[in-house]
């Protein structure tokens, strides 16, 4: 079964179609959210750090890293944070930026083996990512649009990741360290986007053999109690084959629906993280996190 491995210096931590689902926090990203922006911009870390900590503690196993602030240095805030997050916390990081030059940044600053949040099939982003991502060693997120945009048809999205995914091998990086993100689109708008993104992560396991994540807010986007359709949606698509998720592991809903789909699909071994997390013992989500954090040293994840 293929095992995507991303680590820290001290951590490592394996998304696998056996393993635990990976949950990737989602909270430092400064889009949509003006004050964190404008603390970014001005060298205030004191936001991230305790959105870090907190998304840690709540159960992520990893964490995305988004300096995205209009008109800022984002290679300089990135790098920045990256060294401040590691000092922090061993979870490895999810280096997350549109521009190059922030993502060489980001991972010359990183010690251990990044996710880099992402790569597009475009011609001209698949010849400047890629390059870097093998240069360093690095696992990578595959996103299934391409110079025509986002297509609504599943089965475009799918050869879009199959070319990404052929187009890594020929620079040396192998399938098991691609990462696609189908790509969710808001069931407000397309009613059918739970069902074809269901058969989309069943193909890209099945066909492509690879492990996939998602932006899983996007599914709600525009509709009023969003976790509970976020926890619905993530479940689900844990049981069509996703792996991993960016998501918001401060909300109790989703980290819950996650927690039973994991004892469902069987990779919660004798259901130790559920109890720890609903016998009351260790404080919840703080008992969760530590039970995930014993079964990965068991399992080697």
């Amino acid at each position: 079964m293929t095992e995507t491995v991303v680590s820290s210096a001290t951590r490592e931590v394996k998304i696998g179609f056996d393993r635990p689902f990976a949950v990737i926090g989602e909270r430092i990203n400064p889009t949509g959210r003006k004050r964190l922006a404008e603390e970014m911009a001005a060298g205030d870390y004191r936001r991230v750090e305790a959105d870090a900590l907190a998304q840690v503690q709540a159960g992520a196993q990893l964490l995305d890293v988004n300096a995205g602030v209009p008109l800022a240095d984002e290679p300089r805030i990135l790098r920045e944070c990256v060294k401040l997050i590691q000092s922090l916390t061993d979870v490895p990081l999810s280096i997350d930026s549109s521009i190059v030059a922030a993502l060489e940044a980001g991972l010359a600053a990183y010690e251990g083996k990044a996710l880099v949040n992402s790569v597009t099939g475009e011609e001209e982003r698949l010849e400047s990512v890629l390059p870097l991502v093998a240069r360093h060693g690095a696992a990578v997120v595959a996103i299934s649009n391409d110079e025509t945009g986002i297509s609504e048809d599943p089965d475009v999205r799918f050869e879009v990741a199959r070319r990404i995914v052929e187009r890594a091998e020929d620079h040396g990086i192998p399938r098991r360290d691609v990462v696609v993100d189908p790509l969710i689109m808001p069931i407000g708008a397309i009613g059918a986007a739970g069902r074809t993104s269901f058969r989309l992560i069943r193909r890209l396991r099945e066909e492509l053999r690879v492990n996939t994540t998602c932006g899983a807010s996007n599914i709600s986007f525009g509709l009023p109690a969003r976790p509970a359709l976020n926890a619905a949606f993530l479940a689900m698509a844990m049981a069509s084959g996703l792996t991993s998720a960016i998501t918001n592991p401060l909300e109790a809903e989703i980290m819950s629906a996650l927690g039973a789909a994991d004892v469902m699909m069987g990779h919660d071994r004798n259901c130790r993280t559920w109890i720890a997390r609903h016998s009351g013992s260790g404080g919840g989500a703080v008992a969760e996190a530590r039970a995930r954090r014993r079964q990965g040293r068991r399992r080697g994840g």
